[in-house]
């Protein structure tokens, strides 16, 4: 993927490209409709191969929602810094998520996972239950502004980092992945960053 390091194992190249064969291959014809022989011919490689990396296609596709789970909370973030500019630390936060979210690469993860949850909602919800716990940056951000004194105290910081989160993807996620809008340039994403982080900080700033 555009953001990761290219592997040098001959191993973890095919592994790397069997997850993007199935990424495409799941897109177009469904967890149902899609086979192990499918994705090892798209990936060129053998079902061998296949079976060595991910002994089902239920493994795989959890793989997949693993590597969608990573992507989207695995941010290098902002460390909280208590003389600098609430808005400015917000702005840099969440410039990393935007990039994200314009990666057309996420999106196509994304489809794939919701598409699986709409249809089979109860293998989705075994996988997604199997995915590591991982605390976001932005709710760290948060919970350190307000013992700071900075932001409202009394309101859990996963809340308060879900609704600033929900205010950017309303258009820079949810359009593009239901509705196949393209992303947005990069005009359009500063305003949506800098309206966004001002809405926030205009509720929760104390």
């Amino acid at each position: 993927m555009s953001s990761q390091p290219v592997p040098t194992r001959l191993t973890d190249r095919k592994r790397d490209a069997i997850v993007v064969a199935a990424i495409a291959e799941f897109r177009e014809h469904g967890f149902a409709g899609t086979s192990m022989d499918r994705i090892a011919a798209a990936a060129e490689v053998s079902k061998r191969t296949v079976y060595n990396h991910f002994p089902s296609k239920d493994e795989l596709f959890a793989a997949i929602l693993s590597q969608l789970w990573e992507r989207s909370q695995g941010l290098a973030g902002v460390a909280y810094a208590p003389k600098q500019p609430l808005r400015a630390q917000l702005l840099e936060l969440l410039g990393q998520k935007m990039q994200l979210l314009n990666d057309p690469s996420f999106i196509d993860l994304s489809r794939v996972a919701m598409a699986e949850m709409m249809h089979t909602p109860e293998r989705a919800q075994d996988m997604v239950a199997r995915l590591p716990e991982k605390e976001e940056g932005l709710a760290t951000w948060v919970r350190e502004a307000q013992r700071d004194g900075r932001l409202r105290a009394g309101v859990d910081p996963a809340y308060a980092a879900q609704q600033l989160q929900g205010l950017i993807k309303s258009f820079a996620f949810w359009p593009q992945l239901a509705m196949g809008q393209p992303p947005l340039d990069p005009a359009r994403q500063q305003q949506v960053l800098a309206d966004s982080v001002d809405l926030f900080l205009g509720f929760y700033a104390t």
